[in-house]
């Protein structure tokens, strides 16, 4: 079988998304889901494109990526309410995660198929703060993802809204120069729950608006303007 640039097989990465989908598909075809600007999706390039998002629960911000470009890429406009997208769902999409928080159960390892790029954050292991190089291999992966397609990344590397924009992000942007497309969520946290995959409240509006790319140059930037950058575009 055919296998993507991580070895992985392509046919059982498509069946994970879809099983996902259906399984959560529910919550993101109720009018309570609001989705905004997922035109912006329409022309991007195949490759090399990494979207930039706040981040509100460990699992359902990337879940909810996953229905609305792939539903936008099959031509339905800021709608997921048909699940036919999840046929041939786009396998070149990855997110980056944290490993310690995919390596906890068997549903956190099928969602690591569904795309995880796994990194070891250098600031916090095992809830506590830590301060340690960032292992070589991080980078590598992925630059190796974006080469390859779409890459999603929470550039707090937190859900934590009150701390700063690390400067990793920034790496990435400066290493590889990728087309930026910032990504708006609200109202996930009072929807889902933060740290599982249970709904609390089904009657919360929550919202997602894909945003138009950032300027083509912003990799010529320091790390620090482009971090500062970031922090404004996400808040």
């Amino acid at each position: 079988m055919k296998k993507n640039i991580f070895g992985q097989t392509i046919f059982l990465k498509r069946l994970i998304i879809a099983t996902v989908g259906l399984l959560t598909h529910r919550s993101f075809r109720s009018k309570k889901f609001e989705i905004i600007g997922s035109e912006n999706l329409i022309n991007l390039p195949d490759n090399n494109v990494l979207f930039v998002s706040n981040h509100q629960t460990y699992f359902y911000d990337v879940i909810a990526m996953l229905h609305v470009f792939n539903s936008s890429i099959k031509g339905k406009i800021d709608s997921v309410k048909r699940p036919k997208y999840l046929i041939n769902p786009k396998t070149n999409l990855y997110y980056i995660a944290s490993l310690e928080t995919m390596g906890k159960s068997f549903i956190t390892k099928l969602l690591t198929y569904a795309g995880a790029i796994l990194i070891q954050r250098s600031w916090r292991d095992s809830g506590e703060s830590v301060s340690r190089e960032v292992r070589s291999e991080d980078p590598n992966k992925i630059k190796l993802a974006l080469k390859d397609g779409w890459v999603i990344t929470f550039p707090r590397g937190t859900t934590d809204n009150s701390m700063p924009v690390r400067k990793g992000t920034a790496h990435i942007i400066k290493n590889n120069s990728p087309l930026i497309v910032p990504v708006k969520l609200s109202g996930f946290n009072e929807v889902f729950q933060r740290n599982g995959l249970k709904i609390l409240n089904r009657k919360k509006i929550f919202s997602m608006e894909i945003c138009k790319p950032l300027r083509r140059s912003i990799h010529k930037n320091s790390i620090d303007e482009i971090t500062l950058e970031l922090e404004k575009t996400i808040n």
